[in-house]
């Protein structure tokens, strides 16, 4: 056998076994990166609906205890009727999260995608139970900047949400926006934004909007007094 020919079945052999390695190791770890992807997003609805603990001494376990003593998951119709599971592929519903404490909701939680400068934003908005006031707001997966507007996973810029309301002085649904400086004026559906990333905040307040305008019927039924704030399983849905 010639040199060269040697030389290539030994690159092919060598290219087999690392795609093999490859495969393997990513078969492995799929399992893995969906448990942490999981825990992930729990910690962030966690934080979102304002159930603290000490995240440098609690376990994966204690998190998904404190998530499922707290958190239920369940299915809103486009009339903001709840519901244990959807009903059926025909009909869009939209998932959400109540926030429970001794079987009050306290808060429901929507998922937030929005379009960023440089890829999609996605967290989590937990509104109180008035269905008016913000309960706090988290950010899990984005693309943006780094110092800029990556600034939005930042402690500082999520805590300006807590307090803020999606609503007008007079009930209208008016949605939540991110100022491109200092909010001025009407403060109670503005909060601060990042300087020097207006365009991130530009995409994160149309997200938002759009986000929130989809779950309006929802959250009009919760000012209405229409939920049911007691529910202890899912069955009190039905």
């Amino acid at each position: 056998m010639s040199e060269t020919r040697k030389a290539l079945t030994f690159a092919i052999l060598v290219a087999f076994i690392c795609c093999l390695c490859i495969t393997l190791a990513s078969t492995g770890l799929k399992a893995r990166q969906q448990k942490n992807m999981r825990l992930d997003r729990q910690k962030n609805i966690l934080k979102a609906a304002a159930i603290g603990y000490d995240a440098k001494k609690v376990s994966e376990v204690e998190i998904k205890a404190l998530f499922d003593q707290h958190i239920l998951q369940v299915w809103a119709g486009m009339d903001g009727v709840l519901h244990p599971k959807p009903l059926g592929a025909d009909v869009s519903y939209l998932p959400l999260y109540l926030t429970l404490n001794g079987g009050q909701i306290v808060s429901y939680i929507l998922p937030v995608d929005s379009r960023g400068l440089w890829g999609r934003i996605k967290g989590y908005l937990a509104i109180d139970a008035d269905g008016i006031t913000i309960k706090g707001f988290t950010v899990y997966s984005h693309q943006e900047t780094p110092g800029l507007g990556g600034e939005i996973e930042s402690e500082w810029f999520q805590k300006n949400f807590t307090g803020k309301k999606i609503v007008g002085k007079s009930g209208e649904f008016v949605s939540i926006r991110i100022a491109k400086g200092k909010a001025l004026g009407d403060l109670d559906n503005v909060v601060d934004g990042i300087s020097g990333a207006t365009l991130t905040g530009k995409y994160l307040s149309q997200g938002l909007a759009a986000n929130l305008e989809t779950y309006e019927s929802l959250s009009l039924r919760f000012r209405q007094n229409l939920i049911k704030k007691h529910v202890e399983n899912l069955k009190d849905l039905e």
